[in-house]
């Protein structure tokens, strides 16, 4: 099962990037230093495909995992470099696998759901000592308690699938990226009341975009669609993807040594939850009943 995955995965990335290498390359801004001379033994297809079956192989770290495909996948991956080589190679694939992650196929249902998750970088204690973040991480406060990190921001769709997500400091208002990660997309998104406010509600009505949140103690009661109300009761898909990403995914954990790397994990992650076969998702019966209710 696992070869299988592998190669599927493997043909997916390079059918992608023999399209988006030439792409890429064409827009390089030009540079005088020379050109490196030494050629890497593994090609960016599989790279990228190490690192993202990685985030589906239920492996708790990348180190124990590549030493498992040097042992038994070397009929798949020949020319295997050494592990700290292969950190060193990571970055390289960091602009094809952004574009790769947003490329994968998504369903404009009309149902969404969004919210904000944590991505702490390290405990908040030894924040003060955190090298690698610290022009970029910052302090911050959830409703699970102060977090030192950034801020993972997401969309998805009834089916399961992310539509968009965009990253920020952790002091960032939730409200600041909607307008990006609803770009595009036209129906009701279902928030909770971080969300809540007059004008980013009227900027995205003139979009074709409802925002829908519960309402706050001191706020005057609206009437409210029966399909909706129960919609809202729903927004636990996105916290169960949240959960996916940090616990299947791995998206999250402390010990990253670069920036480029810790991008790396975090948008492969996301790339690796969006190739899965099966999704958190409502069911088409149960939305099919709502839209009859």
């Amino acid at each position: 099962m696992h070869v299988t995955k592998l190669t599927a995965t493997y043909y997916v990335v390079d059918e992608f990037l023999q399209n988006f290498m030439p792409y890429m390359e064409k827009h390089l801004l030009g540079s005088y230093r020379s050109k490196p001379t030494r050629i890497c033994s593994l090609n960016s297809s599989e790279i990228m495909t190490i690192i993202l079956m990685f985030h589906s192989a239920r492996f708790r770290d990348f180190k124990a995992y590549y030493q498992h495909l040097a042992q038994f996948h070397t009929s798949e991956f020949p020319h295997l470099v050494s592990y700290n080589r292969f950190i060193a190679l990571m970055p390289r694939v960091l602009v094809p696998l952004c574009f790769f992650t947003q490329s994968l196929p998504k369903t404009e249902t009309g149902c969404y759901f969004m919210d904000a998750t944590a991505i702490k970088v390290c405990h908040i204690k030894r924040a003060h000592a955190n090298k690698v973040f610290k022009e970029l991480g910052t302090k911050s406060k959830t409703s699970t308690g102060w977090f030192f990190g950034l801020k993972l921001h997401l969309i998805v769709n009834d089916l399961g699938e992310i539509m968009n997500f965009q990253l920020t400091t952790g002091k960032v208002n939730d409200r600041f990226p909607v307008m990006d990660l609803c770009k595009k997309l036209i129906g009701k998104v279902f928030a909770d009341k971080g969300y809540l406010g007059k004008e980013l509600f009227e900027k995205l009505m003139d979009k074709g975009i409802q925002v829908i949140t519960k309402i706050r103690k001191n706020m005057k009661n609206v009437l409210m669609p029966l399909w909706d109300k129960l919609m809202l009761r729903k927004r636990s898909i996105i916290e169960t993807i949240i959960d996916q990403l940090k616990n299947i995914s791995q998206i999250e954990h402390a010990s990253h040594r670069s920036i480029p790397n810790f991008l790396v994990n975090l948008i492969a992650g996301i790339g690796a939850y969006q190739l899965k076969n099966k999704k958190p998702s409502l069911g088409k019966v149960y939305m099919t009943d709502l839209h009859y209710t």
